[in-house]
């Protein structure tokens, strides 16, 4: 399920605290999930009133901070950990996205957003890197079509790249009441 649904293609959202919450609350209660053992909640950078709002009215048993490793994009992950952690939400770890570019015809392997960043900023946090995902045309290509790479890829190293992820996250989070 995606707000993406609910509003035309094109539209942008722009809400604040109360619109926020009410969606969430709609995608919460009045979607029928079906049996779930995680509900995956999938927030935008930074510290407003969407993260706020959800992490102040919905139990969360953890939070996960995905950022580049580039300067500018660590400084919003860095506030966010911070975020949670004002907020008592247990932050399990993070995630480098696009930690390296591999060219597809000479193998040759490319730190578009730098290196190290997301390593640094979890040592200066305390937290562990839960993986890294690679800046790949398949990933676009996989997800453009409908069919992401953990589906149609499953043996690939970017799908095991998601894999090796999801599993350091369960590894983290408490077990779902039976």
């Amino acid at each position: 399920m995606s707000m993406g649904f609910l509003i035309e293609e094109t539209a942008p959202v722009v809400w604040r605290g109360l619109m926020v919450m009410s969606a969430v609350e709609k995608l919460l209660r009045q979607v029928d999930w079906g049996q779930l053992d995680y509900l995956v909640i999938d927030m935008p950078p930074g510290t407003g009133d969407v993260q706020l709002s959800v992490s102040q009215n919905i139990p969360i048993a953890g939070a996960v901070i995905v950022s580049t490793p580039q300067d500018v994009a660590l400084l919003d992950a860095q506030k966010g950990a911070e975020m949670f952690r004002k907020v008592h939400v247990p932050v399990l770890g993070l995630v480098q996205n696009m930690s390296v570019f591999q060219c597809p015809k000479c193998k040759h392997e490319t730190h578009i957003f730098g290196t190290d960043g997301v390593k640094d900023l979890a040592k200066t946090l305390g937290l562990d890197i839960l993986g890294d995902v690679p800046l790949h045309i398949n990933i676009r290509e996989t997800c453009d079509s409908g069919q992401p790479v953990v589906i149609s890829q499953p043996q690939s190293d970017a799908a095991k790249a998601y894999h090796k992820i999801a599993m350091e996250i369960l590894r983290r989070l408490p077990v779902p009441p039976a």
